[in-house]
């Protein structure tokens, strides 16, 4: 089972991610800890997505589809995968689809996790996160015992410069320039499921498995 799930900051995806992951016996791949590990190796590859970020520039399509066709030729993508972070462009889309068909391995479906601004906005400034281990709190849904106070180490909890409400507006605009094309684009493939996010975990975690359980199998 090939999938990909797309979704604003605070739309779920992580969260949904890890018990899909379990039930359908698919490593959940996220771009984020893609390069991070490819970094920390120092890989060919890790070097070159190092340099990006040290000048702080995007890495190119071109960069980015390297290292993830390079981890989905891992032995235990073959079986499928849950792509979490990419692709996030139209040109990475395509890249990705013509990788797949040719490995003979095509997207089963594309779920979208929906979002309004507002609701993302909430969720996100609601994150605090501990200054000693930097486990990360949800005031909302995932509060720390007492407040402002780790659980783990008794560290101070604070909330990050990008949990601010005006930059994740920010983010959220640069996010739908970038999604609103790719939600087109999988739309008009027919591979495109819109799913509600502002239901409870529980609610939105079964309305993907029914979606997911009614795949044909290979």
């Amino acid at each position: 089972m090939n999938i990909v799930l797309l979704g604003a900051p605070g739309s779920g995806k992580g969260t949904q991610a890890q018990p899909l992951s379990v039930r359908y016996k698919t490593p959940h791949i996220s771009t984020g800890d893609i390069f991070r590990l490819a970094m920390e190796e120092a890989t060919p590859l890790g070097l070159k997505v190092q340099e990006y970020v040290n000048s702080g520039r995007l890495a190119p399509d071109e960069l980015v589809l390297e290292v993830m066709t390079a981890r989905l030729n891992q032995p235990d993508c073959q079986k499928g995968f849950l792509l979490d972070g990419f692709p996030r462009t139209v040109n990475q889309a395509e890249s990705l689809d013509g990788y797949l068909i040719n490995a003979k391995r095509p997207l089963d479906k594309v779920l979208y996790l929906s979002l309004s601004e507002a609701e993302v906005i909430r969720r996100l400034s609601s994150r605090r996160q501990c200054m000693k281990c930097g486990k990360v709190y949800n005031v909302l849904t995932k509060p720390p015992k007492s407040s402002d106070i780790c659980d783990t180490d008794a560290g101070g909890l604070f909330q990050r410069d990008d949990d601010q409400p005006e930059t994740i507006g920010k983010r959220l605009r640069v996010f739908n320039d970038l999604t609103e094309p790719l939600i087109a684009y999988y739309h008009g493939l027919d591979l495109l499921e819109t799913i509600p996010a502002d239901r409870p975990i529980a609610e939105v975690a079964k309305t993907i498995t029914t979606i997911l359980d009614g795949l044909p199998r290979g």
